[in-house]
């Protein structure tokens, strides 16, 4: 998710733990919050595939972060003396709390969180229910501790409404869940009945909503989109196909990088040749031809491909006619 839901969801998880010291809970949280996200500095040296499959994994294990929630809690407390009228107990419990719902928010989006990392045979997880933005998410989070940080309050007031926020976008995310399966039925059925083999489907939010979803299905004959609105009485389901590269769609599973993506991605990627470069795409970000992490990972030399540093390709900025298609689909 983005930072600014990371920073008011670990501001209210810690001052519903930590309810005594509301101002420091607040302060803690939102930073506790935010540390996972801070792996990306670590991957900067890597390259552009490495960085991509990296981000969310070690920083966004709950078996690492499990482990450094007692170190970190223990060192904060030690040098922040405000914190004693918190017992050691509660204090490691906030801290835990804290790290471990990042990861697990970011598990509600489409872009792959690998909550058990080092183990190699758990895939990242991507639940997608939830775009990276969602303002009706963060809204009930960012109300509450703006209230709780406006002036001091007794702690039982101050778990009252860290807790009411987390309750109402919990209870948002649920219903995102819900609404998935709902569009994930509308999208399946339309796939039989326009008689595509799709061997996979994944149904996620279009952006800044949880009414209007986006479909993506693959298969050995390529790939399709379409759009599936909720809204009573909106369009029905048309899928948009798109004939796969079988050379292109071979070569990836015979490159590391390729490997490294397909894993990463369930298996939702297209591939094509563009001059003598081979390219991949991640079809789960992006829309139509616009995806957001693109890469070249091999060159064609006397006729056969051959492993490259991977280079990321630029991605379009944002068309007219994109914001047109969404509107029209809902």
């Amino acid at each position: 998710m983005d930072s600014l839901s990371q920073v008011v969801l670990g501001a209210a998880v810690a001052a519903s733990v930590a309810p005594r010291v509301p101002r420091r809970a607040l302060l803690y949280g939102a930073a506790l919050g935010t540390l996972p996200d801070l792996d990306t500095l670590a991957l900067l040296h890597l390259d552009p595939v490495a960085r991509f499959v990296g981000h969310r994994s070690f920083s966004h294990s709950l078996l690492v972060l499990s482990l450094a929630a007692p170190v970190l809690a223990l060192l904060l407390w030690q040098l922040d003396r405000g914190l004693r009228s918190v017992s050691r107990w509660r204090w490691w419990l906030a801290v835990w709390a804290v790290l471990l719902t990042h990861p697990l928010l970011d598990a509600f989006t489409v872009y792959g969180t690998q909550l058990l990392w080092p183990l190699p045979f758990w895939p990242p997880t991507m639940w997608a229910s939830i775009f990276i933005i969602d303002p009706l998410y963060t809204l009930p989070l960012l109300i509450a501790v703006l209230w709780i940080g406006w002036r001091p309050r007794a702690a039982q007031a101050v778990r009252r409404a860290a807790l009411a926020g987390l309750l109402l976008s919990t209870a948002y995310l649920g219903w995102s869940l819900y609404a998935q399966r709902l569009a994930e039925t509308r999208a399946a059925a339309a796939l039989a009945e326009a008689g595509l083999p799709a061997t996979r489907l994944l149904v996620s939010p279009a952006p800044f909503n949880t009414l209007l979803w986006r479909a993506v299905a693959v298969g050995p004959g390529g790939d399709g989109e379409a759009y599936v609105s909720l809204r009573p009485g909106g369009p029905p389901v048309r899928w948009h196909w798109t004939p796969a590269d079988p050379e292109a769609a071979g070569a990836v599973l015979t490159l590391p990088a390729g490997q490294r993506l397909h894993w990463f991605s369930h298996g939702f990627l297209r591939a094509w040749v563009a001059g003598d470069r081979l390219r991949v795409a991640d079809l789960r970000m992006g829309a139509g031809t616009a995806f957001f992490f693109v890469f070249d990972i091999a060159r064609r030399e006397n006729g056969r491909w051959q492993a490259m540093e991977p280079e990321r390709v630029a991605r379009p900025g944002a068309r007219v006619e994109r914001l047109r298609a969404l509107l029209d689909a809902f």
